[in-house]
Order: C-alpha cells, then structure tokens, then sequence
C-alpha cells in the first residue's frame, strides 16, 4: 500500500489538476485554450477534406513522433478512403524552446517511390523540422507530398513550406495536450492548454 501511495505521489508532484480549465505540469501552470469537441470537429473536417482530394489515391499517412500520434490515429480513424500509416521521429525540442538543430531519431522504411505521400504533424512553427523532413522525402522520389498539421504558428514562420491542410493557427504561445507535451508530460490531456506566464 505505501508503494502505491509513494507512485501516486511521485505522479502527482510532476502532474496535478487544479481545476477543468488550470492544470499544472511540473513547474509549468497551463490554461484551456482550445477544447477537445473543437479538435473532435476540425479534426473530422480536415478528414473529410483530405478524403476528398486524395479519392482514389491510396495515400501513405508518415505521422511525426511523439507529438503527432494521437493527432494521426484520430485522423485516420475519420478517413473515407483506403490510406496507410507510418511513423519517423524528429526531434527539435528541449523543454518549452526549440534548439534549432533537427535531429532524425527513426526513419521511415517504407519504399514511397510513386506514392501520395502525407506528413502529419502536431505543430509546425519556424518550418525548420518540416522543410528538412520534405528534403529528406524528396530523395525517395515520392509523387506528391502533403503537409497535414494540427497547429501552425504563421508568425513564427521562417521557412516557405505550403501547408495543404491545417487544423488550427495560433499565436507563437508554448501549448501542450492532445499529444504535445511539456517535458514528456501533458500528453494525454484530451484539450489544448496553453502556457500562463
């Protein structure tokens, strides 16, 4: 018994609910910002959109890790159409900023040669990671390549990538919830909550 209380303890030092609307991740407090029904209906409708442009096309869905896997199942799950999923982990974050460098942790094995292929991302902000991720694909002689977000930071943009299909814009605040994290924590939070200074 005290070893389930010590765990719980450890849980809820790191991680602690002070209300719907607040949580606390660390030494971070986070406010709603964007609710799970609003991310249930853009995600149903960005779906249904991609659906409709790639008819026929059997595309090949590449989900970001971590941040995107939530966002990829849940798109999937919406899709009308024959499509695959495949996942490469990038990594540009360390605690709430970016580090600017780009690393590739996992690949992609797949052979996209001649394929529809679409990135599904959890949030795309200076373009840096996006840009390196379509070079990197481009060597593979795909068809075509899509971009498909969750979250895009245009005031953050430095890269001049198009974007087909994103969920949300927002400002150039630090957010975490529905796959994004603070720290590796957060991520399971089914709203958007972003950070209070």
């Amino acid at each position: 018994m005290h070893y389930i209380c010590q765990i719980f303890s450890n849980f809820a030092s790191n991680f602690i609910f002070s209300s719907m609307s607040i949580v606390k991740i660390k030494d971070k407090t986070f406010e709603t910002s964007i609710t799970e029904a609003q991310i249930k209906q853009r995600v149903k409708e960005l779906a249904q959109q991609i659906s409709k442009d790639m008819e026929g096309k059997n595309p090949l869905l590449i989900g970001v890790l971590n941040g995107s896997f939530i966002f990829a199942a849940d798109l999937l799950r919406e899709m009308t159409i024959p499509c695959e999923i495949s996942f490469v982990k990038l990594a540009s974050y360390e605690g709430v900023l970016s580090t600017g460098k780009v690393r590739e942790v996992m690949g992609l094995n797949e052979d996209i040669s001649g394929r529809t292929v679409i990135i599904v991302e959890d949030i795309v902000d200076t373009g840096r990671t996006m840009r390196q991720m379509l070079e990197s694909l481009g060597v593979r002689r795909p068809a075509s390549v899509h971009i498909c977000t969750l979250f895009v930071k245009p005031d953050k943009l430095e890269e001049p990538i198009d974007i087909a299909y994103a969920a949300f814009s927002i400002p150039n605040d630090f957010i975490v919830g529905y796959g994004l994290d603070y720290d590796q924590q957060g991520r399971g939070l089914k709203g958007i909550y972003t950070l209070v200074e």
